[in-house]
């Protein structure tokens, strides 16, 4: 059967739980006084709210999150033959700089052990006839609040020596002043010698007042900031990376973007006409260098998008933007967005929307429809 590789899908390990637990502030994890009720994930200041009961913040948390097994069954359930796992937002960038060294090996190493663990024995499995084995591969994290860019560049480099890491996820604020701070170019350096894919994925959204506030938060729920905020997110910052000469000066960098580039695949004409019409750029007779290559150029060239987008309107502009299908990556954001009536065996419907939307945009082409679900993935990645 033609594999299928999920490159979004991601794992709070046990340990990365226990230290959120062990916290009071966002991030933080809340355990109920009922035994029988579900843990809280605090991860967004919008949840935090002392309006807002503790055992209602956030969202609950259970075995998905960490069991790798659950994962496992998630996989089969669904057809899934390979899974790409990383950890969620927020990562680590809240670490004190002292701590973010040795919590960052920790938990690469943990997602390394346990992908080697389950390909070791899927590799029995398969030796066995057992047709259902799933193999696990890893984007592992950066200690980005160390205090020198160094300890950063010194992890992305260790990382390529551990056999089933495929790259590292980031979020979008960087090392705190977003992703056009010249801060981090060392990073930027070190990804791009490496030749580490960078997955970045959004976690701040937009401010709380962009959506009403603390009343509209309680009255939609997360619809807002995840809907709209997290693919602006995503948007704003590839964005400023353009503006401020970052694929200028590091040309080869590969980047993955999460939710297929958010916004920035419709997008993406607007941003030229604009860059061509601001004065400040040299280009334009202004003072300010401003981007060389286009938005277009970096799209095709140095961006893959996941196909987390659940509709064939936004798939058709993100396979545009790539200059086709072949940079286009199946991914299920597993295991955010289950089944609310949470019987254990239920279809997601935040899978199968993913499934739908890449079978009826592309077929009746079945080999793009097989390289998006996962022919891209093993060739992009070195899945063996």
């Amino acid at each position: 059967m033609p594999p299928i590789v999920d490159i979004h899908t991601h794992v709070y390990t046990p340990a990365y739980l226990d230290m959120l637990r062990s916290r009071k502030k966002v991030p933080y994890v809340h355990d109920p006084a009922d035994q029988n009720a579900d843990s809280r994930l605090i991860i967004l200041s919008s949840d935090d709210s002392a309006s807002i009961p503790a055992d209602q913040r956030g969202r609950p948390v259970d075995s998905s999150y960490s069991d790798i097994n659950v994962k496992l069954a998630f996989m089969r359930r669904h057809g899934i033959t390979t899974s790409v796992i990383s950890l969620a937002n927020p990562w680590l960038d809240f670490l004190d700089a002292d701590e973010a060294q040795s919590w960052t090996e920790r938990i690469n190493n943990d997602l390394e052990e346990t992908c080697a663990r389950v390909n070791s024995s899927s590799t029995k499995a398969q030796a066995e006839g057992n047709g259902g084995a799933k193999t696990l591969y890893a984007f592992g994290a950066l200690p980005l609040s160390a205090p020198s860019p160094s300890i950063v560049s010194n992890e992305i480099t260790r990382l390529k020596t551990l056999p089933h890491m495929r790259g590292i996820i980031m979020g979008t604020s960087g090392l705190g002043a977003g992703l056009d701070d010249p801060a981090l170019d060392p990073i930027w350096s070190s990804l791009e010698e490496t030749q580490t894919l960078l997955f970045l994925h959004p976690h701040y959204g937009l401010p709380d007042e962009a959506f009403g506030g603390a009343e509209a938060t309680q009255r939609y729920g997360h619809v807002l900031p995840l809907a709209l905020g997290f693919p602006l997110e995503t948007t704003i910052a590839v964005t400023r990376m353009l503006l401020s000469g970052v694929f200028d000066r590091f040309p080869k960098i590969k980047i993955l973007l999460a939710h297929s580039g958010g916004t920035l695949p419709f997008l993406a004409g607007r941003i030229e006409s604009c860059i061509a019409h601001e004065r400040h750029f040299v280009a334009n007779g202004g003072t300010t260098q401003g981007p060389v290559r286009s938005v277009w150029d970096v799209l095709k060239t140095n961006i893959y998008l996941d196909a987390v987008v659940y509709g064939e309107a936004g798939l058709k502009a993100a396979i545009h933007a790539a200059g086709g299908h072949d940079r286009l990556l199946f991914g299920t954001d597993h295991p955010f967005f289950p089944p609310l009536d949470e019987k254990e065996d239920s279809e997601w419907l935040s899978v199968s929307t993913n499934f739908s939307a890449i079978e009826k945009t592309l077929s009746p082409d079945q080999e793009a429809v097989r390289a998006v679900l996962g022919g891209n993935a093993v060739r992009i990645l070195n899945l063996n």
